[in-house]
Formats: structure tokens, sequence, C-alpha cells
């Protein structure tokens, strides 16, 4: 059985949000290319709500993921409190 993103660890879950940010941009820049494919929109839109998704839990979970309006913060100011996005499992 496959684990939800809430049953993920951290580490799993930064990986998972990698895995599909990549695949985002991927499927932009074919978009950009090809705009009519309708199948690859699709993907774009099925892949955009489930980088949404994970976001969202690791946000709720660990704090967030962008500054600059990307991501609400809880009181206090939570931006600093964990290691960077990038420096999971180091």
């Amino acid at each position: 059985m496959e684990k939800t993103y809430n049953d993920l660890s951290k580490k799993e879950l930064m990986t998972k949000i990698h895995q599909l940010k990549f695949a985002a941009i991927d499927l932009n820049l074919y978009l950009d290319n090809f705009p009519d494919n309708k199948r690859a929109l699709d993907d774009y839109n099925t892949v955009t709500a489930k980088l949404t998704s994970a976001i969202d839990i690791y946000e709720a979970k660990y704090g967030p993921q962008t500054n600059f309006g990307g991501s609400q913060s809880k009181y206090p100011w939570q931006w600093v409190d964990e290691p960077w996005p990038w420096e999971i499992g180091e």
C-alpha cells in the first residue's frame, strides 16, 4: 500500500516535493512548445494539484517552504526555525 503524503517522513516528503516540482517544470516547458496538447495539460494540472497538496502538508508539519509571500507563517516567524529546504537529509 502506497503511503500518503501525511505518512511520509520529512525527508521523504521533501523528496516527493522535489520530484513533483521537476515534473511540473518539465511539463511547463513542454507546454510552452506544444500549448494545444491536452494530455500534457491534464498531466500538468494533476502534477500541480499533487505538488500543492504535498507543500501544504509539509508546511503544516514543518514550516514554510518559501518566503517573500509564497507561504504564510505561524507566530513567531518560522522561516529560520528549521534547516533550509535544500538542507533536509544532510
